[in-house]
């Protein structure tokens, strides 16, 4: 596929062939280089899950049409990156990674109503989205400071210091 510009053609295919090729090479280099075994099937997959993400993305940059394909090369894109994460840690963190699932879907749309015109309605999904994976980090960030903490003691030492903090405003009042 050619695409003309101002007395250039570019061909969409190398560009893509060209930007795999080096992120390829460089994978290679950074493998040897840190002995990381990236090559084996438990740590590769996700790159199945990611290139098809950035051909999606690229494609659209490359020729503006059909903001529609940035839906699914946002949460493509995304999911590979979680998915790389995922696989390095061993799936460790994947109790506490799930609300990315989420995000994933909310970048997507959100990427479309930037590039496509900026229907409003695209936010709605994109917030509630949003907004459920911001409330389960957060509760889920409460929920692993009160295991590591004893809740009962913060929440009493906060009460004990609104008391102390009432009571000296009570004192210190004047009143005319």
């Amino acid at each position: 596929m050619f695409i003309k510009e101002e007395g250039k053609s570019l061909n969409i295919f190398s560009m893509i062939w060209g930007l795999f090729f080096i992120l390829l090479g460089c994978l290679l280099v950074v493998n040897r280089i840190f002995n990381l075994d990236l090559f084996n099937a438990y740590r590769f997959w996700p790159t199945f899950v990611i290139i098809p993400g950035l051909i999606f993305e690229i494609a659209y940059f490359v020729t503006k049409k059909a903001p529609g394909i940035l839906v699914p090369g946002g949460i493509l894109t995304v999911l590979g990156i979680l998915f790389y994460f995922e696989s390095f840690t061993y799936w460790n963190f994947s109790e506490y990674t799930w609300p990315i699932y989420l995000l994933a879907v909310a970048i997507g749309l959100f990427q479309l109503y930037l590039f496509s015109g900026r229907s409003k309605g695209l936010l709605i999904p994109v917030f509630i989205l949003t907004t459920i994976a911001i409330i389960a980090f957060v509760c889920m960030f409460l929920n692993v400071a009160s295991q590591m903490y004893n809740s009962g003691i913060i929440i009493g030492v906060i009460f004990i210091t609104l008391g102390i903090f009432a009571l000296y405003k009570g004192v210190t009042t004047k009143k005319i």
